[in-house]
């Protein structure tokens, strides 16, 4: 796992710090996964954190890297084939906005995370359309951590269960409408009130 955390920084797919702080965090979200789930989707998968490291633990997961440049879904193509984890893992070349609102992609996944996709409002929009009922979504938080509004998200079906660990969790409650996630300039334009 550590070979293929230094190539993906290497070829600039991963910040600085330490590699092992790196994998003890992204392992970190596999302790807030619910044991039934069996579908997870990283989005913003970048250099494979934490997805990879999350599937590669656990053996009786699917799930999809999503990516929408093609120079790191191919690395992330690569990093599957070198652990040995291709046949149950999926990866896409897609903006996350988009793919949401594909039939194969959208409510289907008991488990969605994120590290450091994006703005806290797009990263919630674009995920929650992902997400089963009941599913759970894991973003990482900052150390001062944000104060979520619940009328936001339990207008797209959310709400905020806990943060540990410094990861931020969700679970989906309810409907999400079939516009979420807007298009990025659309969220860009006005995005949803998400830190209060």
């Amino acid at each position: 796992m550590l070979a293929v955390l230094e190539r993906a920084r290497t070829v600039g797919f991963l910040g600085p710090g330490p590699l092992r702080v790196h994998l003890e965090h992204a392992r970190s979200y596999g302790s807030l996964i619910p044991p039934d789930a069996r579908r997870l989707i990283d989005l913003g998968s970048g250099g494979g954190l934490p997805g990879i490291p999350l599937l590669a633990d656990a053996h009786d997961m699917t799930g999809v890297l999503l990516d929408a440049a093609s120079k790191r879904t191919a690395f992330l193509v690569w990093a599957a084939v070198e652990l040995g984890i291709s046949h149950r893992v999926s990866v896409v070349t897609e903006r996350a906005e988009v793919a949401a609102h594909e039939e194969a992609h959208r409510g289907q996944y008991d488990v969605v995370v994120c590290r450091g996709f994006g703005p806290p409002a797009h990263t919630i929009e674009c995920s929650a359309a992902y997400l089963s009922l009941g599913g759970r979504l894991l973003i990482s938080e900052p150390p001062d951590r944000r104060q979520w509004s619940s009328d936001v998200l339990e207008s797209i079906g959310l709400t905020h269960t806990e943060t540990s660990n410094g990861v931020a969790v969700f679970s989906r409650v309810g409907m999400v409408p079939d516009a979420i996630p807007r298009t990025i300039k659309r969220m860009q334009k006005d995005p949803l009130g998400v830190e209060a």
